[in-house]
């Protein structure tokens, strides 16, 4: 039997965490393994725990949302982290997904929306909202910096290419290998590829990549990145 998804919930209110634990574990495939009421205390437990996905609210004591980002991946490196947030504009969610956070979800957001994004953020897979992925495009063009090499399109194949334009549209390693006639396998051994020929480290970056070299655009798809 497969061993579920370990979540840490971070959440300064204690309601919303025991609310977030109850519907995470109702599902069989999903474990909470640890709650925190700060930032700082997050990152103890992530270090300690080595959840899959971390569940963290933006605005946090001690050290906020960003801050314990920053800190709880330096520690553990392989969890997933989702950002809750009151606000689809916070300028806060930016400054989370570029310190290397999936995914972000509205706290007004339903239980069936939490579940699908802590699914796909134990996949390695992202979500992300269109509107941010733009602001993160016009801050990397505002700083004249690009987070990959200008060069990197040309290390890919032809069909690493269609897999980043189909990440970069919001679809799963499932929906893709659906789409292109490959196994799951296959798509996750080539993202492996893809990432170390553009020099990044996650879905987030690699489809901002594509965004930002025509290789894609926002209107592609209508689901989020």
């Amino acid at each position: 039997m497969t061993r579920p998804i370990r979540i840490l919930i971070a959440d300064d209110h204690a309601v919303v965490r025991q609310g977030l634990s109850q519907i995470c574990n109702a599902e069989p495939d999903i474990q909470v393994v640890g709650q925190a009421a700060d930032g700082q205390i997050a990152c103890h437990l992530a270090a300690q725990l080595q959840p899959d996905v971390v569940v963290i609210d933006i605005n946090m004591p001690v050290l906020d949302g960003v801050q314990a980002t920053r800190q709880l991946l330096a520690d553990v490196p392989t969890a997933g982290v989702i950002i809750l947030t009151m606000h689809r504009q916070d300028q806060y969610v930016f400054e989370a997904i570029k310190a290397g956070a999936r995914a972000y979800l509205l706290k007004d957001a339903d239980s069936e929306e939490l579940l699908r994004a802590i699914r796909a953020v134990a996949l390695g897979e992202a979500v992300l909202n269109p509107a941010i992925a733009l602001r993160m495009m016009e801050e990397f063009r505002r700083q004249q910096h690009d987070p990959v090499g200008a060069d990197g399109v040309t290390q890919l194949t032809e069909r690493e290419q269609d897999i980043l334009r189909l990440v970069a549209q919001g679809m799963d390693n499932n929906e893709i290998s659906e789409r292109l006639g490959l196994s799951e396998k296959t798509i996750r051994n080539r993202m492996t590829v893809i990432f170390e020929k553009l020099h990044v480290n996650n879905r987030v970056q690699a489809a901002l990549y594509a965004l930002r070299r025509g290789l894609a655009r926002l209107d592609d798809h209508s689901e989020a990145v």
